[in-house]
């Protein structure tokens, strides 16, 4: 299955509820997810196979390096699963809503492995900045 591609805005319901768009779902109909605040801006959602081989990744971080431990254990400790329910929605906790400004509306960006959630105006915001010249030029190696 390719990575996560696009963006789709969706309105969140009064429980905070927001539809995962049907092409994020697609082959994934009976997997959870893991939804973590780590960036400053948004939420990632990681679909279970990918957290498992990321959670590896995170406990080897935390023995090289035990004197960030504690922040490690801040991003785990704030995780949180979710399971899509038959609408194809996820509860995105009240914390996390806050955490980023999350409203009436999220913007749910595919980022590769995972899905970035957004509130719209901070999306915007991040996508109007200029590339650096040497970003441009490193995408410029892969595109062409």
């Amino acid at each position: 299955m390719a990575g996560f591609l696009g963006r789709h805005l969706h309105q969140l319901d009064p429980k905070g509820r927001v539809s995962l768009p049907v092409r994020f779902r697609r082959g994934r109909e009976s997997s959870s997810f893991v939804l973590v605040h780590v960036l400053p801006d948004c939420l990632s959602l990681f679909p279970d196979d990918e957290w498992m081989l990321l959670e590896s990744e995170i406990r080897e971080y935390a023995r090289l390096q035990p004197d960030d431990r504690h922040q490690v254990l801040r991003i785990t400790a704030n995780a949180v699963e979710v399971a899509p329910d038959k609408q194809g929605r996820i509860l995105i906790p009240e914390r996390m809503r806050r955490a980023i400004g999350l409203g009436t509306e999220a913007e749910l960006v595919g980022a590769g492995n995972k899905i970035e959630i957004w509130e719209p105006g901070r999306l915007a915001a991040a996508m109007e900045g200029e590339y650096e010249k040497t970003f441009q030029q490193h995408m410029t190696k892969l595109f062409v």
